[in-house]
Formats: structure tokens, sequence, C-alpha cells
């Protein structure tokens, strides 16, 4: 008998960004769709995305140049395979996208025909990125969200927060575990609600909000990652997390990206003297892969004792400056600084985690029924760096590949069995969430410090034994507290910072986004930093 708290949908979808988006209105002529979002339906990772979506359609371009490229961005630790696999399927999943409605820039070339205007990023050695303008995720996301809101076979639900999977263990059924749903925090009437789902979808985005300096939205708290792996999934390579080069210095705005495409247009970073500074670190100077530009600057930062370096693109014209980042130009005027006239004082700051839940081409994870898509999983793309605007080409990719195998293994009904209701009889209201903002601050604080761009071991064992202290205070409240956005998040936050750090200690060289001053080298043979729950 359905219980008046039990919500039942074919496909639950945990997430609200390009991946999530996407995947519903795939899925959505088939079945019936619940899509979970945290926040308000636009206030994802996805939004907030400047540069724009790589794919093949210069004529000068090729496949096998993304791949390559693709290949050398993740410093030997890409899966082949599934690059040539996105990259292959990167120009259908962009029509699919423009018949959603989603408008790209476009130029005439010299024979007076209207194509795509293409940009260049680091670590491309083509212009290969679509883009609209400087608000590419904006665009891609209003879209996507108009389209969603139109749609009878889906359903929305903002402000609801996942806690927890349901697995067919917890009702008896030890054998041949399956996702059967998910327990859902309500926001809005602070009750829990029990979601019976056919399919779960994890496509929550990353972790970046474990550090203190993030570009990344509030809810970037590592929600899908955490929940995989307490219901039994694998994690991979999540200590490659990267960090943007250029995220704006101000205190009115601290989690300002500048797009690397400012970068792919001729702008120069430059340190305080107005002196250039990556001639000194490599070849391909501004256009080096994120890792290796964030590198470059955290260095001049500490040799020179600076607060920031400077990003100067103002020898281009001001038509052309305000033409092509007219997003950007508005902010930096609002904060008082003119991007056609004067360099604009830059620090890295985390972006992207790599690594996440392993899933498999079609987006399967270990668990039958759960999926996870877009940058809460490793698929083995980005390797130990990703490329600039791969990410949302990744969420594309994986949300028609994980579509069509829904729909070709999507249950006939429920399963019967009576899902456990979710159980808050011994907990009260809480009158100390100081306990949380403290170890929320102290968390972001340590990982900056001790897990940021450059690592030790020492510093790793440090991180270890303070998210381990943590984590006992956090999970003692969760037991007799009831829950709260801020601890949903600071409990997930801890546990993925955990596997962060572990994933970091399993890797003895500096590769990519990690680097370690006690490993400098790179091995010859290496290997994926896997973590297993079954296994401790």
């Amino acid at each position: 008998m359905k219980k008046l708290s039990e919500q039942m949908t074919d496909v639950l979808i945990i997430g609200s960004g390009a991946a999530g988006l996407s995947l519903a209105l795939r899925l959505a002529p088939h079945c019936r769709i619940t899509l979970l979002s945290k926040e308000l339906l636009n206030e994802g990772a996805t939004f907030y995305a400047q540069g724009g979506i790589a794919a093949v359609f210069d004529e000068a371009d090729s496949i096998s140049s993304h791949v390559q490229d693709t290949v050398i961005s993740g410093s030997g630790l890409c899966d082949q395979e599934i690059v040539e696999f996105v990259a292959s399927h990167a120009s259908q999943c962009i029509q699919w996208l423009v018949h959603q409605g989603v408008l790209f820039d476009t130029e005439i070339n010299s024979i007076g025909q209207e194509r795509y205007h293409l940009a260049r990023e680091g670590g491309h050695t083509h212009r290969r990125i679509l883009h609209s303008a400087d608000a590419t995720g904006k665009e891609v996301e209003n879209t996507l969200i108009k389209k969603v809101l139109d749609h009878p076979n889906i359903c929305i639900r903002e402000r609801h927060n996942a806690v927890d999977l349901i697995t067919s263990g917890k009702m008896g059924n030890t054998e041949n575990q399956r996702i059967v749903g998910a327990y859902v925090w309500n926001r809005d009437s602070k009750q829990v609600e029990t979601f019976r789902s056919k399919i779960v979808v994890l496509a929550t985005g990353g972790a970046a909000k474990v550090y203190q300096y993030t570009t990344n939205p509030e809810i970037s708290s590592g929600d899908g990652i955490a929940m995989a792996w307490r219901a039994g999934c694998r994690v991979a390579n999540l200590e490659f997390n990267q960090f943007h080069p250029t995220c704006l210095f101000h205190p009115k705005a601290p989690n300002f990206l500048l797009t690397e495409a400012l970068r792919g247009e001729g702008a120069y970073l430059k340190r305080p003297d107005g002196s250039r500074l990556m001639p000194d670190f490599d070849a391909r100077l501004e256009l080096a892969p994120r890792d290796i530009v964030a590198r470059a600057i955290d260095h001049e930062m500490k040799r020179l004792g600076a607060d920031c370096m400077y990003l100067d693109i103002s020898h281009k014209s001001s038509e052309f400056i305000v033409q092509h980042f007219p997003m950007i130009y508005q902010k930096l005027l609002s904060l008082g600084i003119n991007l056609t006239k004067e360099p604009i004082p830059v620090v890295p700051a985390a972006h992207y985690t790599c690594g996440g839940v392993m899933v498999n081409r079609q987006g399967r994870t270990d668990l039958e029924g759960l999926y996870a898509i877009g940058e809460v999983s490793y698929t083995g793309l980005h390797g130990a760096n990703r490329m600039a605007s791969n990410s949302l080409l990744e969420c594309l990719v994986y949300a028609w590949s994980a579509a069509e195998d829904i729909l070709a293994h999507l249950p006939q009904s429920h399963l019967s069995d009576v899902l456990p209701d979710w159980d808050e009889s011994r907990v009260h209201n809480s009158d100390e969430q100081v306990v949380i903002q403290h170890n929320w601050h102290e968390l972001r604080l340590f990982m900056w410090d001790y897990m940021g761009i450059v690592r030790t071991t020492k510093r790793l064992e440090r991180a270890l034994r303070r998210i381990n202290t943590l984590k006992q205070e956090v999970n003692e409240y969760y037991t007799h507290f009831r829950i709260s956005n801020h601890l949903l998040e600071l409990r997930n936050l801890l546990q993925t910072a955990e596997l962060m750090v572990r994933c970091a200690m399993m890797r003895k060289e500096s590769r990519g986004l990690h680097y370690t001053l006690d490993y400098p080298n790179q091995l010859q043979k290496p290997q994926l930093s896997i973590l297993s729950p079954l296994k401790g």
C-alpha cells in the first residue's frame, strides 16, 4: 500500500543542471520523470558557465585532434575509448541542443556563409568552442528549463535535498541489491519524503564547495558522490580537483570567474610589475592547460608575496572586447574595473571535480538502477586534468547515452515491497547551529591549505585527521537533531573530502592537478585511484 508521504515516479533525476535537464527531456516522451532541484532550477553550476561547449565544426579541425588534445590535457590518465566516444558524439548532441532552441553565436565567413563562431581555449589546438557570448551556460540552462517546464511528463520539485538513496537491502532483500528510491528533504515543509522510483539518476554536480575559495555556486557540495558512496558505489580519481586559474580577486565578487576564452582571444597573464609570467613556465603560454597555468600563478604569488596576478586584454580594441565579453565587461564595470583599459586582478579558485562516482559508457554505476552523469561521475574523459569546455559536452553526451540505456532497460513495474519510513522519532530541533558553522569554516580552510594546489604527505595526513574528527562530531549531531540544509551539505562535504584526501594519499607521484612536493615526478605507468566502500 502506498504511503501518503511516498511519491512514485519512473525515473528520479537528482540535479537540475545541463545533465539532469537534458536527460529529463530525452526520457519524458516515454516515461514519468521527477526532477529534484536543491535550490531554484537555475542555481546550478551550468547557469554560471561562461566559456562554451567543445565540438568539432571547423573544416580544419578533426575528431582525432579533439581526442588528442583531451588526452594530452589529461596527463596520461584519460580513457582513450571514452574520449573517442564523447568527441565523436559531440556534434549530434550540439545539434540536439540547437533543436531545443539554444542559440550559439555565429559569424559570416569570407564567402558570405553563416557559420558558428568558434572560440579557442587552453589545451585546444583549434578553435572548437561553441558559445553564446560569454554566458553559454545561462543560455543552455534557461532554454532547457523552459522546455522542461512545458513538458507534462516532468514533475519538478524545487528546494528539495536528496538525503540518502534507498536500496532493496533496506527492505530485507540483500541479494542482487538495486536502488529503489531516495529519501528527500522538502526544505519548505521541513519534512522528509520518500520517493519510490524504478531508476535513480545522480546529476548533482561536483564538490568544489569543500574549498574556501571557489568559482562554484553554493550548492556544489558533493552530495551525489557522498550518497553513492554510502549506498555502496566505488569512486575514482578524486584527488584531481581543478583550480581555475583566473577567478576575480575582489571582495565584492569572490566567486566571479573570468572565462578562459579571454586568454583564448589574446589576454596576457601579468605580474604586478606588468611583465608576462607564462613565458617562464610553458611554451603554450596563456593557452597551456589549466593545471599548469594555475600552478604558475600560485608560484608567482608565493614567490613575490603578492595577493594576486593580473589578466590583461586591454591591448585589444574596445569594440572587440565588449562584443565578445559583454557580461564580464558589465560585471567588472559595476565594480569599478574597466576590462577595455586596465589589467584585472585574478587568483586561482577551486572549479571542477575531475573524479567521482565510477560509471560505464551508459552512466551506470556499480548498483543496479543507479546512474550518474555530469560532474558527479568519473567516466575517464578528463583524466588528471579536464580540458576547457569538455564539461558541458560530457553532460550532454552522457545524458543521451544514459537515456538510451534507461529506456532499453526500464523495469515494467516498481518493487512490491513497502519502502521503509524515514524515522525521526528520536531527534529534536537543534539550538546549536554554531557547531555546524564552525565545522563548515574549518573544513573549507584546511582543505584549501592542505589539499590545495600544492600538497605534501604531512599536509594530507593532517587533513585526514581533522576530517575524521569532524565526521564523528557531525555524525553525532546528525543522529540527535533534525536535519537542515547546512547539516546535509556539511555531512556530504566531509564524506567527499575524506575520499579526496584518501585518493591523494594513494598517488605517489605528481600528475595533472595533483602536485605533491614529496613525489614531484611522474610514474611511467600511472594507475587510477579507486576507492571501494566494500574495502573500507
